[in-house]
């Protein structure tokens, strides 16, 4: 994935022509073969930002996370996604604050230009990125991030505590509402080609501002109950002033294009051929689609190919044969194989997700024609064969959903916060996730099978819903323990982790005292294993302290 992840970004930079690199702490440098910041139009910069945005999104929300939120797992080289093998040089944040160095360029083109709807989506943008930061690793730069270049008291920023990066994400988002309010007559300098989220529809924008204060919100709704039921009544109660995301056709989403190896959905086969590539690592976990089978989901369809060879419990001893397309064994076959692999197999005909955090993962379901990592299962489902292609409708980068704004009015309304029913927030948020992924025409059937239950149902719909973007549905899981996932066999602690470690050689040694005050304010957990410092995996920010949540 993270080979993939290069040529995508390596791309994109060429494609839009724009790049800054530092060549050391005292001066940056501008590549001779790309376009100088200081003169390029401020639209040029608009697609770079978003594209690495998405990008960022898509790696984690159907990489690491998806593992930890069990809607995928890897049967090839599988331990930091199944397992949570994480460690301090594990994940950087480097990418993360790259993309707001080139928002802040194109932030301070727009403010000097008077360029109020790029200013209003730069600050969106800002506050999405510095949000996925601190929502992951907690503490960060935040006030006095990206102003090395007044000189050397900016060399080492501090670590903004985490509720006050909250607030000031909340402070830039209201501020973006107002920005982008106007008349579309009123804004200038808009090329609607160059922003590939919404093609330069300030009123969709603002809708996408005030989602993402609502997303916020209600992410402070165990640590800040009062805070985050004024701020959410106060959206809720003043639509006119607040629109919000409420209908899929309004979903913030990227496509890629698919036109080059370099912007095409990074799972494809087409140029990635390898037969244990990304695509063929990657499979259905047996916590999702349980679920999904369980209510006849629609979505399943969507997302996972049938079983390609079927297995079948037929009568008699020493039986394992094909025959017409499926594969026929007798029960002493498969206590054998259950027995010695710790491992159930699963006789459903259509759909059937591998085991979670198994150290045997890769031979699931009695799998021995390609037993090897990373290659195909012909008995458990592979991701429907649309991820096999360079670009497909359905195959986007997600930003913010109406299913997730619906949602989080639900859960609002269940907690008393706004008037209404939480059942049919409730339903609203169902039937756009349906919408979204094409199945909208089955929603009274399905609506029928998921009737609204409070807030498990809630937060299992929003965890369904997550499909690609399952960070989400990870932040979500810390602050109400929902849904209650299991630890598999292999995971190296008994519960799921809840933040990202401070990167020793990005993080730590360039900025160590202020990382080390940083890790002072985490609390640790009974989890905290092997880790030396309270830099861990499972030690709980600000936002996690003293909630009881999730553990």
């Amino acid at each position: 994935m993270n080979k993939i992840k290069k040529r995508f970004t390596v791309a994109l930079i060429l494609m839009v022509g724009f790049v800054i690199s530092c060549k050391d702490l005292e001066e940056l440098n501008i590549n001779p073969n790309g376009v100088d910041p200081a003169i390029a139009d401020v639209n040029f910069l608009l697609p770079t930002i978003q594209t690495n945005t998405g990008q960022t999104i898509y790696s984690i929300g159907f990489g690491t996370f998806s593992g930890v939120m069990q809607h995928t797992q890897h049967t090839g080289w599988a331990g930091g996604h199944n397992n949570y093998e994480w460690n301090s040089l594990s994940h950087s944040w480097n990418g993360y604050y790259s993309i707001l160095m080139n928002n802040n360029e194109y932030f301070n083109k727009a403010v000097k230009g008077d360029y109020t709807f790029h200013e209003g989506v730069a600050r969106i943008m800002r506050s999405y990125v510095f949000g996925l930061i601190t929502d992951i690793w907690g503490d960060a730069p935040y006030k006095d991030a990206l102003k090395a270049e007044l000189g050397a008291d900016y060399f080492r920023p501090a670590f903004d505590p985490q509720q006050e990066i909250y607030r000031g994400i909340l402070a830039d988002l209201d501020t973006a509402n107002t920005l982008l309010s106007k008349s579309a007559s009123e804004y200038k300098n808009i090329v609607s080609k160059q922003d590939v989220v919404y093609k330069g529809d300030a009123s969709k924008w603002r809708k996408f501002a005030n989602s993402l204060a609502l997303r916020y919100y209600m992410r402070l709704q165990a640590k800040e109950p009062s805070f985050a039921e004024a701020g959410i009544k106060k959206m809720a109660d003043n639509p006119v002033q607040f629109p919000l995301i409420t209908v899929a056709e309004d979903d913030a989403n990227i496509s890629f294009p698919g036109t080059s190896e370099g912007v095409s959905n990074p799972l494809n086969t087409v140029y990635d051929t390898d037969p244990a590539g990304a695509y063929m690592r990657v499979k259905l976990a047996k916590t999702l689609v349980d679920v999904l089978r369980e209510y006849d989901d629609p979505r399943l369809a969507v997302w996972a190919d049938k079983i390609e060879i079927p297995l079948v419990l037929v009568q008699g001893s020493g039986i394992d044969r094909i025959v017409e397309g499926k594969r026929e064994v007798s029960q002493d076959i498969v206590s054998a194989f259950e027995e010695t692999n710790a491992m159930k197999v699963d006789f459903d005909p259509e759909y059937a997700g591998v085991p979670v955090s198994h150290s045997r993962v890769q031979i699931f379901n009695m799998n021995n024609a390609n037993s090897a990592q990373g290659t195909v299962n012909p008995h458990a489902s592979h991701l429907n064969s649309r991820y096999k292609k360079t670009t497909d409708p359905f195959v986007l980068m997600r930003l913010i959903s109406a299913c997730e704004t619906n949602l989080i009015l639900a859960e609002a309304a269940y907690r008393g916060w706004i008037p209404g029913d939480p059942a049919e927030y409730y339903a609203d948020g169902v039937r756009e996730s349906l919408k979204a992924w094409g199945v909208g025409n089955d929603f009274d059937n399905y609506i029928t099978r998921v009737p609204y239950g409070g807030l498990e149902s809630i937060i299992e719909q929003k965890w369904i819903a997550s499909w690609t973007t399952a960070q989400e549905a990870w932040f979500d899981w810390r602050r109400t323990g929902l849904p209650d996932l299991k630890t598999g066999p292999s995971a190296i602690r008994p519960v799921l982790p809840i933040r990202w470690y401070y990167h020793t050689n990005d993080e730590v040694e360039k900025n160590r005292a202020n990382v080390e005050a940083a890790v002072e304010r985490l609390e640790a957990t009974p989890y905290q294993g092997t880790d030396q410092t309270k830099n861990s995996a499972w030690s709980k920010m600000w936002v996690l302290q003293g909630t009881g949540k999730p553990y």
